[in-house]
């Protein structure tokens, strides 16, 4: 079809400053201006080595996700999942990028936790049991992650696990022998046997990946997880715990 050069040149400018616009809104590559650029085939993404459990201790699910998309009391904070207590299943960050979930503390060495897993937000005020369409929405979950990302199944700690000092996530009514018997966490088999005389409680914990630093604080973490219990002083029971599972 002929145009007419000034209606031609018209839709000549027109596409050029649309094509701009697209640029626009395009993000570059993370390329230095300064360096020439010689790309390597050697790297790849954010790896998760940790999945980290936490509750919202909000009223619903609803009101979780407005404080996840902007900020608590705290400052801005975010999680990769949130899971409805009916089950829904929510994505809020990319696996491969760094939630901010988990804050200040500790695993087995690792200090940055947020770099190096990845967080699911559970919607629980608390103080309530957790549902059970929740519980199967989270191990389908879990299974999916340890799956594609190769992430061991037994490296599925809570929130009060690698921050003890801070925060008492999940609650005590979490069901982690459940989760254990669906192959993710840990938990003590069948027929634990005694702890030897000598056995070194508080250097099992260390090794299981606890900062004692605060060995009240660190208790009631361990308690809260493998017990039901909120108590923080180590007893022959938790001897008992942490002997049969560093034997696995």
């Amino acid at each position: 079809m002929h145009y007419p050069y000034s209606m031609l040149h018209h839709r000549l400018k027109y596409g050029f400053c649309c094509l701009l616009v697209l640029s626009a809104c395009t993000t570059p590559p993370a390329r230095n201006p300064l360096a020439q650029w010689s790309p390597s085939p050697n790297f790849d993404t954010r790896k998760p080595r940790l999945i980290v459990i936490h509750q919202t201790e909000m009223e619903n699910a609803e009101d979780a996700l407005r404080v996840l998309h902007t900020q608590n009391k705290q400052g801005r904070v975010s999680a990769h999942y949130l899971i409805a207590n009916n089950g829904k299943l929510y994505q809020l960050v990319d696996d491969n990028e760094r939630a901010w979930h988990a804050g200040v503390g500790s695993w087995q060495g690792m200090t940055d936790i947020n770099s190096v897993s990845i967080g699911i937000e559970l919607d629980n005020n608390g103080s309530e049991p957790f549902e059970e369409r929740q519980i199967l929405s989270l191990i389908r979950l879990l299974d999916d992650l340890c799956t594609r990302f190769n992430i061991p199944r037994s490296a599925i700690i809570g929130h009060a696990d690698l921050a003890p000092t801070r925060k008492v996530d999940p609650s005590r009514h979490f069901p982690w022998q459940r989760l254990a018997q669906a192959g993710f966490g840990q938990w003590v088999g069948e027929n634990p046997v005694e702890a030897p005389a000598g056995f070194d409680a508080v250097l099992a914990m260390k090794a299981l990946g606890y900062d004692t630093h605060d060995l009240p604080a660190a208790t009631r973490a361990f308690h809260r997880h493998y017990r039901g219990i909120e108590t923080d002083v180590l007893d022959n029971e938790d001897s008992r715990i942490l002997f049969n599972l560093q034997k696995k």
